[in-house]
């Protein structure tokens, strides 16, 4: 079993930054898929970024350029960087782990954006 514990979520004006922390517990493998989704009131949730073992990372169109998402193994934590952030960006963030073939979820923390 992995656990997933999400944090940083916030209220942010438009512009602005935040950092969103992912520490997962539990049976952590190496070889293991990091992601962030997110999911806006009356939305489905979508995908926003995701990050191997091997560090390669994709974004989705809507958020590339502007955030970013890193990993640090040896605290078994992975990050999304918010940057120049947008009134559409205010969503549930949530963290998904793909350990073992199986898929693991957080609770998800707020982000909101306004002024």
């Amino acid at each position: 079993q992995v656990q997933l514990a999400e944090s940083g979520g916030g209220l942010v004006q438009p512009g602005g930054s935040l950092r969103l922390s992912c520490v997962a517990s539990g049976s952590i493998f190496s070889r293991n898929i990091m992601a962030w989704y997110r999911q806006a009131p009356g939305k489905q949730r979508e995908w926003v970024a995701r990050i191997n073992w091997l560090f390669s990372a994709n974004y989705s169109e809507s958020v590339k350029g502007r955030f970013t998402i890193s990993r640090d193994n040896a605290k078994n934590t992975v990050y999304l960087q918010m940057n120049s952030l947008k009134p559409e960006d205010t969503a549930v963030y949530y963290c998904h782990a793909i350990v073992d073939y199986r898929n693991y979820w957080g609770q998800g923390t707020q982000v909101t954006v306004s002024s």
